[in-house]
């Protein structure tokens, strides 16, 4: 026996593994109880808990702490806790924590320790230097002495005491921190003064004030956390406080990154000190204070130049490369070398050179303009630095076109190139030389990773000089290189985009523009349409031409990117061998050799004491994975000569099978089909399961009969050519012979003479002979005699006369008709095959009253009988077994897994241990009853819809309660409407789901610990169960299960859960009832606690369930510094409950995901991968793939589902390999918890700048050196949102959080210190990919913008005979059409499903979402990120923004639609409209010009994807009623008298002020530019005016002044006509009818004059109309920006009425068509249709819900 397994000495109280009695209250424990190692805990029984607590026990001789009692089995962590002022449930919790870490840490070592009752010594220095690793490197860097001080000599006794005082000081100080834990170098300043304190007190120091014995500077009862950790809390609170949640500048308050920042420079030792100086600069709270410390780092502004300032080596190349294409290109030769052979054009290439060093100017301006708040006193250097590099660059910018100015003189005087001219040009290429020295030296050390690794991360001073001139000294972003090969294959996937993009660039954008250009440059003979102030030459139109293209040209390499992506993603899939396993049936072609590879990779092989595997068990490892994936070998042979192999399968295989029946998956009858029941009835093969069996023996009884003259051996060969076919005739065989042997009475002669038969038959068999003595064609009259007997003792009816027939036949049958010679009743009696004496059996008959039916209640024996009735009869291939899509989904993914290249898993005990972490506000914990039935607008309820969509899990979920005992179907809304809410809840995204999902992981875990150490007979008990799991814990002791308590804890982090608790809300209740299911489940929660006066504490909660108690138990409270949330709530609800979790590894899952068991078995084998070198790093982060599970719902929710399944899944692969630059982009990643506890945890949470919190953990890692990677067989469920407005806002939040994400200082910093192509990746896979939608949408506006320029000025018609400008104009549409079809963004999705489910199935679901709108729906989303990514930037304004993650069953009504999507969709669809009515009424081209079709037809497409996708994808959109009805609500909404104090969904004025709160927080330059943007609309009214009738021709600017007097009469007109209504319309409403009636004859008078005197014409109206409208608009969005000075004036109310006329007119163009689509017949059916498609292909009648026929109420 293991000396680890040896059970606790009993100590007198019996049987110990019998559980702990019921006795008196101990203290609470959260998973071990070291209070008490005396306890009958099954996890004491391991003695490496019980050595980590004696080593911390082992206080010995140190100095006991003055400040504190000290009692009899205090420990090192009591004594810190003493000395230092520690909370005392702060102490406890990290106890623990280091106890668990350092047992389990034991428990992997290999081999053993040769003393198990002592801690090793390696296991804890490693986790030393694990945990204090960022600490000392902290010290390195600022050249501090660490005070980690250990003796010399290892074998001194005081050193593993030492070594767990740093350890345990670090815990403690990290476990009371609080916020502090966001900011890890503040926390190695504190360890560093506690820690040197703490050798002082160690060495017996005496303190030079007193005399005495030295004390830490800080005790006393909480004192750490009152003089520590609250002083630093009140500066970070404070600047929150400053920030204005959010709204102010970033650069106007410190963030926790530029409080941790403070602490990478040695100044915080002179500033703060120690005990900290309060008076110190850093604490001042007055902003205005001279010597306060500001920014520190890095300042965040907001500016578009911080794209280009973050990844200026990009636009560098881009511009550059563009520079020099022109230049080759404006030769016009037909291939570019001809023109590079010509000296001009190489001296013009010099040019580069220029812009160049003009760009690094740019770039030294920028980094000035920004970062100048970084300057004061301390940093004169920064100043220097700034200031010379502005100056350098200039100079080399000067320097240059000096030179190039003097190379053309020469030439020119010289007239030709003579060799003066030549020595002009070698002077300026070596001063070009000179200036790309440092490109070079960085294209040297880019080939030679490992030596810039080590320049950046020694800490030497001449190296710190060399680098200063191009950066600041960080504490982060150094020795980001990776190795060589990675180096190599991400650098080819890069140089083979850039080719292939500058290549299409200059042959199809470039080179085609440059003939048209000088064509049009060189047209004199233009004649404008309007007043043209440059009428000299053409060149803006040449600009309008260009811009569009020099766009495309910016940012079409992401469509490069996506490409490549896409083609390289799917090589390393298929290698990967992803999706070799499709679908079930080909798991059926491969299932034996699956059986095979899931016992090798799930089932660890016996440990050796070889720590590691040796060279030649590597080897036989992979040629095993090759047999096996590959089909080699015969893997049944091995699992039928080894029982406890084949048990091992059925074990886990069955378990897999009944979690699914659990989750109503499958049915009852589809268990016992796919069940791999137990070896029973004396069958010696492998049963399996009843899907493979199925036709077989039918098949084998053909074929036997087919060769009945055969010899044995043939037909047997026949037969076991299938394995399947000999084990269904084996199976059978022995089936039949148990039940007839088992249902005739033992000791009859009866059952004699059937047990002879049966000898008879094996004799023969086992001869060869069988063929030659029995007839085959007899067997197919007694196979079917033997499925009568089967069906009737199956039949609930027992007949035994007909039993007594059929078995009398079957004697007959066998006896007398199957042997080829026919034997005398004699012979027969002879060889004891009739009875002895006929006449002495009851009136003659055999088996009268000698056999016996089954007991009814002999499950167990009516299963076994159903098994061989299925594999008697079955003529059906079962290929739609299991019926249920999921779960034909969830088999087929598990079993390609685990041919997978995936780690060998440990045992259990050897396993690394790990966490679960889940932050929950106050979403749905299990759905209420009532909101379950209760019906919404269409008539609808939740309850109803869940039927419909899942119908046959609801079928199974109504046959799972009738088999538990419940007699009515109506008891389901009475007394089992638990159960209901429950099966409800689990089709959600509710919090009982995620927890149902994540407890996997510990059933797993206690089915493999289990079978780790289960010896055969223990397997075979547990297998004879038809659940295996169910009855572990009677056929092992509960102790078995101690090493899963220790490996897993699950903590979800429901932060509001104290006050739900005192407001007695539901969900309060429901988390309860989750903690009482889950014994390994554990809540933390935030406690306030009122004082009075105004006064709060705030504590940090964990709380368990009490399985003696019977009631909830607070195990830990920990003291807060104040209230929790000071930044972004989610990552400050995770950081809080961070402490509570354990283990080495920790799996961040959010509040929508789900997991499955099958899953969950893989999760060891996921951990070994920390092990394991990716590159030249081990991993920090693994990536998980992720399934999502809400495709289902509709049509919508599929295209969500497939574009975010393609991100997960294609997306992340590429990015982990080979470009290596994957983050942490949300969940259910795992960290190497300790790792990232030392670096400032798993998200940062500043406010705002960290909306998207999870990024930044990727961010974070990459910076300080960690590794990302990606693992696909394993995944976890992840919910998306289902409707448009949620998948609207959830695109908002995300493409906001990518907007702040561009300021930050984490991009900035990977955008310099990645090496050029990881920079590409991070780009384009980042927030490039949001800047490049946004451009790509600019680039519509400017070509559309363009044209109509082109249009109204009258150059469009000029040039039209141009045959090189119009073939340009086809260049320029083609590539803006391009980007309108999506196919590129569709790419992924299609390589991804090739790849996961097929070629054709691909194509098939592709063509399927085109008929179902899929590109209204991703050009939608296109304009959605474009918006709020821009205006983020530009203005801020970035929040978080609930979905609420609900089933989208209900219409949305059109004012709901409005005020989510008029700004972001409506307006910029409208004004693309008003652009193309304009263009098309102007235009010189054809109407039948393919061309203007081509434009029409792509713009229109835009168009009305922008206006009419929130109607087409809402239930209900074309219903006539509906739209009526919605009509009457938008127009109370936006007249609503109730004033600006309403909510924004009631009063329209609400809802207008928040629209502009952005404007009113942005930036002098943000309001400059969105003044310059808007002036756009005046252009409509200058170019219409001119080609009005009345204006009779004229281009004088006196027409387009005139038409301002047209402006100001109407806006007279309308403040005549709302100052009656303000001073007449209430009391004296004849006199407002009057002036009402006066203004209108007035207008129509003068309509008539002029339409009679002038030229004016009834079109001229129409036109007028597109013209002024516009210039209204644009006056509208300046007086907007211009609020804080307008508001007092008496403009603002005339502004605010207008704008509410154009938000009824912009509402009546949207409704327009909406309404007409409504009233015409069979749109609201066919919308019905696209959007529930997927429903209908599942057969669910949507009609019945849409019409809201709810059947299943309550009667």
């Amino acid at each position: 026996m293991n000396l680890r397994q040896r059970p606790v000495p009993t100590r007198g109280r019996g049987n110990p593994n019998a559980p702990p009695p019921a006795g008196r209250y101990e203290e609470p424990y959260n998973i071990i109880p070291i209070h008490s190692l005396l306890s009958d805990h099954p996890s004491l029984r391991y003695p490496e808990v019980r050595a980590a607590a004696a080593a911390l026990r082992a206080v010995g001789d140190l100095r006991r702490p003055p400040f504190r009692e000290w009692r009899d089995g205090m420990d090192l962590m009591d004594w810190l806790g003493a000395f230092f002022g520690f909370q005392n449930d702060n102490v406890r919790n990290q106890r623990e924590h280091l106890v668990l870490h350092l047992a389990n840490a034991q428990m992997r070592l290999s081999p053993p320790p040769a003393i198990a009752d002592n801690l090793d010594p390696k296991v804890l220095n490693q986790f030393r230097r694990k945990l204090l690793r960022n600490y000392e490197s902290w010290c390195s860097f600022l050249r501090k002495k660490s005070q980690v001080r250990l003796p010399l000599f290892r074998q001194n006794p005081d050193t593993q005491r030492r070594e767990l005082l740093y350890v345990a000081m670090y815990l403690l100080i990290w476990g009371e921190a609080g916020n502090l834990r966001f900011t890890p170098e503040c926390l190695c300043y504190i360890f560093h003064h506690q820690t040197m304190e703490l050798n002082q007190v160690l060495a017996g120091d005496t303190d030079v004030n007193t005399a005495r014995p030295f004390n830490p500077s800080i005790f006393g009862e909480n004192a750490f956390l009152n003089k520590v950790i609250t002083p630093i809390y009140k500066t970070i609170k404070t600047e929150v406080e400053r920030s204005r949640n959010g709204t102010a500048p970033h650069s106007a308050w410190r963030n926790y990154d530029d409080i941790n920042e403070f602490f990478w420079s040695r100044k915080c030792f002179k500033k703060l000190k120690w005990p900290l100086d309060l008076s110190s600069n850093f604490f001042i709270d007055d902003p205005k204070a001279i010597n306060r410390v500001g920014k520190t780092g890095f300042v965040e502004q907001r500016t578009f130049w911080n794209v280009f300032r973050n990844f200026d080596r990009l636009w560098v190349l881009l511009i550059l490369f563009f520079q020099a294409a022109m230049i080759v290109a404006w030769r016009e030769p037909e291939y570019p070398w001809d023109a590079i052979s010509d000296r001009d054009v190489q001296v013009e290439l010099l040019t580069v050179f220029i812009t160049w060093a003009g760009l690094r100017f740019l770039q030294s301006v920028l980094d000035a303009g920004t970062q100048y708040s970084l300057v004061h006193r301390d940093s004169a250097l920064l100043l220097f630095r700034m200031v010379m590099k502005s100056m350098v660059s200039l100079t080399w910018a000067v320097v240059f076109i000096v030179f190039y100015v003097q190379i053309w003189i020469q030439k020119n005087s010289d007239r030709r190139w003579s060799d003066a001219a030549n020595d002009k040009i070698i002077v300026f290429l070596k001063s070009g030389l000179v200036f790309i020295v440092p490109e070079l030296l960085a294209l040297i050390l880019f080939v030679l990773p490992w030596v810039r690794n080590f320049m950046e991360n020694t800490d030497f001073i001449p190296f710190d000089i060399l680098t200063w001139w191009f950066h600041s000294r960080l504490y982060v972003g150094r020795g980001l290189r990776e190795g060589l090969v990675n180096n190599i294959k991400y650098t080819i996937f890069w140089i083979t985009i850039l080719v292939s993009k500058f290549a299409f660039s200059y042959v199809f954008q470039i080179k085609p523009l440059v003939a048209p250009t000088k064509a049009l440059l060189s047209l004199r003979s233009v004649k404008y349409n309007w007043h043209e102030f440059f009428s000299n030459t053409n060149r803006m139109a040449v600009v309008l031409i260009w811009v569009p293209v020099v766009l495309m040209y910016l940012v079409d390499m992401q469509l490069w990117y996506t490409v490549c992506s896409a083609f390289v993603g799917s090589i390393v899939g298929l290698f990967s061998h992803l999706g070799e396993i499709r679908n079930i049936e080909q798991l059926r072609l491969r299932f034996q050799f699956f059986a095979s590879a899931l016992q090798f990779n799930i089932i660890p092989e016996d440990q050796t004491l070889v720590a590691k595997d040796s060279l030649v068990q590597m080897l036989r490892n992979a040629v095993r994975r090759f047999k096996l994936r590959y089909g080699l070998g015969q893997p049944h042979k091995k699992l039928e000569s080894s029982q406890v192999d084949a048990r091992q399968f059925a074990l886990i295989w069955n378990e897999i099978i009944f979690t699914m029946r659990e989750e109503d998956l499958i049915s009852d009858r589809e268990v016992e089909l796919i069940e791999l029941p137990p070896n029973c009835w004396d069958i010696m093969v492998v049963r399996w399961p009843c899907v493979l069996l199925c036709n077989e023996l039918l098949l084998a009884l053909n074929q036997a009969s087919e060769l009945a003259g055969a010899p044995d051996r043939w037909v047997w060969f026949r037969i076991c050519n299938n394995e399947y076919r000999r084990c269904a005739v084996i199976e059978a065989y022995c089936s039949i012979r148990f039940v007839l042997l088992d249902i005739i009475q033992s000791r009859s002669e009866e059952h004699s003479i059937v047990t002879r038969l049966f000898m008879e038959i094996d004799h023969f068999i086992g001869l060869g002979k069988f063929t030659e003595v029995y007839k085959c064609q007899t067997l197919p009259r007694i196979h079917a005699k033997l499925i009568n007997l089967v069906e009737l003792l199956l039949s609930p009816h027992q007949n035994m006369n007909k039993l007594v027939n059929i078995l009398q036949t079957l004697y007959e049958l066998t006896v007398k008709e199957l042997p080829k010679s026919k034997k005398p009743v004699s012979q027969l009696m002879q060889e004891g095959l009739a009875p002895r004496n006929p006449a002495t059996t009851e009136e003659g008959l055999l088996f009268m009253n000698k056999v016996r039916f089954p007991k009814p209640d002999d499950a167990f024996f009516h299963r076994q009988l159903r098994r061989l009735k299925t594999i008697l009869s079955s003529r059906d291939s079962m290929r739609n077994v299991p019926k249920n899509l999921e779960a034909r989904r969830r088999v087929a993914f598990f079993s390609n897994s685990v041919f997978m290249n995936i780690p060998r898993a440990p045992q259990v005990e050897k396993m690394m241990a790990f966490s679960v972490l889940t932050p929950y506000y106050d979403e749905d914990v299990l759905y209420k009853k009532e909101s379950l039935r209760k019906p919404n607008d269409d008539g609808i309820s939740t309850l109803f819809y869940l039927q419909k969509i899942y119908e046959d899990e609801w079928e199974n979920f109504m046959e799972r309660m009738r088999g538990d005992g419940m007699k009515n179907d109506d008891e389901i809304f009475t007394t089992r409407s638990r159960d209901l809410r429950v099966w409800a809840s689990y089709r959600g995204q509710t919090l009982s789901r995620t927890v149902r999902g994540m407890m996997y992981y510990y059933r797993a875990l206690k089915i493999l610990a289990y079978l780790d150490s289960a010896s055969e007979m223990d397997m075979k008990q547990g297998s004879t169960s038809l659940w295996g799991s169910r009855n572990l814990n009677q056929n092992r002791a509960v102790n078995e299960f101690g090493a899963v308590m220790m490996k897993f804890t699950y903590v979800v982090a429901c932060q509001n859960y104290g006050s739900q608790k005192q407001k007695g809300e539901s969900q309060a209740e429901d988390i309860a009832n989750l903690m009482k299911n889950n014994e390994a489940l554990r809540v933390a929660y935030v406690d306030e606690v009122h004082l009075g006066r105004g006064e709060s504490e705030y504590y940090s909660v964990l709380v368990k369930y009490n399985e003696q108690l019977k009631q909830e138990e607070e195990i830990y409270r920990i003291k807060l510094p104040g209230p929790m949330k000071l930044g972004e709530g989610k990552p400050e609800n995770q950081n809080q409950a961070i402490i509570f979790t354990r283990g080495d590894a920790l799996q961040t899952i959010d509040m929508n995901q789900d997991n499955s068991f099958e899953e969950a078995l893989k999760m060891r084998n996921l951990l070994e991968e920390f092990k394991v070198t990716h590159g030249i790093r081990k991993p920090t982060i693994l990536g998980v793939r992720e399934n999502i599970f809400t495709g289902s719902v509709s049509s919508l929710a599929w295209f969500m589902s497939t574009q975010e399944m393609s991100f997960v899944t294609l997306g992340q692969r590429v990015l982990a390999n080979p470009l290596k630059v994957r983050m942490h982009y949300g969940h259910p990643d795992v960290f190497d918890r300790f790792w990232f506890l030392t670096r400032g945890g798993i998200s940062k949470a500043s406010k705002v700048i960290n909306i998207s919190e999870d990024i930044f953990a990727g961010f974070n890692c990459t910076l300080r050196g960690g590794n990302v990677t990606h693992h696909e067989y394993i995944q976890v469920g992840k919910g998306r949102d289902v409707g448009l407005n949620q998948i609207s806002m959830f695109e908002a939040k995300v493409a906001s959080g990518n907007g702040e994400q561009v300021l930050s200082r984490d991009v900035y910093r990977l955008g310099h210190r990645l090496d050029f192509f990881r920079m590409l990746s991070f780009f384009y896979s980042t927030v490039g990919f949001y800047y490049n939608t946004m451009i790509m949408v600019v680039m519509v506006y400017t070509f559309l913008w363009g044209r109509l320029y082109l249009a109204l000025s009258g150059v469009e018609g000029a040039v039209l005979d141009n045959a090189q400008y119009n073939k340009a104009f086809d260049t320029i549409l083609n590539q803006q059409f391009v980007v309108q079809i999506g196919v590129f963004t569709a790419l992924p999705m299609i390589v991804e499903n090739t790849i996961e489910h097929g070629f054709m199935s691909a194509v098939w679901d592709y063509a399927t979402m085109q008929l179902q709108l899929a590109s209204i729906f991703f050009t939608f989303s296109m304009g959605t990120r474009s918006h709020y990514f821009g205006r983020t930037i530009l203005h801020g304004g970035a929040k978080y923004r609930a979905t609420g993650r609900g089933f989208v069953v209900e219409h949305k009504s059109f004012s709901e639609n409005y005020r989510l999507y008029a700004r972001s969709h409506f307006v910029k669809g409208i004004e693309l409209g008003v652009i193309l009515i304009v263009y098309a009424s102007n235009t010189p081209l054809a109407i039948s010009n393919f061309v203007y079709i081509i434009l029409n037809l792509s713009s229109w497409f835009l168009v009305v994807s922008w206006i009419m996708g929130p109607f087409v994808f809402n239930p209900s959109g074309f219903d006539w009623l509906k739209t009526v009805y919605d009509f009457n609500e938008f127009v109370r909404w936006l007249f609503y008298g109730g004033g600006s104090l309403a909510k924004a969904d009631v009063s329209w004025e609400t809802w207008w002020y928040e629209e502009q709160d952005h404007l009113r927080t942005t930036g002098l330059w943000g309001k400059l530019l969105e003044i310059i943007l808007d002036l756009r609309f005046f252009f409509f009214q200058y170019g219409v005016v001119y080609h009005l009738n009345i204006a009779d021709n004229s281009t004088s600017i006196v027409v387009y002044l005139i038409s301002w007097v047209f402006v100001i009469v109407s806006a007279s007109v309308y403040i005549v006509i709302a100052y009656a209504q303000d001073k007449f319309a209430a009391k004296e409403h004849i006199k407002y009818r009057l002036v009402q009636l006066l203004v209108t004859f007035l207008i129509v008078l003068v309509t008539m004059l002029m339409l009679n005197f002038t030229n004016l014409t009834v079109l001229d109206l129409f036109s007028s109309v597109l013209a002024f409208i516009p210039t209204g608009w644009g006056i509208l969005s300046i007086a907007q920006v211009l609020r804080p000075f307008l508001e007092s004036s008496v403009v603002w109310d005339a502004v605010v009425s207008l704008a509410r006329i154009y938000d009824m007119l912009i509402g009546m163009i949207v409704l327009a068509p909406l309404a007409f689509l409504s009233w015409m017949p069979g749109f609201q059916a066919m919308q019905t249709r696209i959007l529930f498609n997927e429903a209908f292909s599942r057969g669910l009648q949507i009609s019945r819900i849409l019409t809201g026929k709810n059947m299943n109420t309550e009667s």
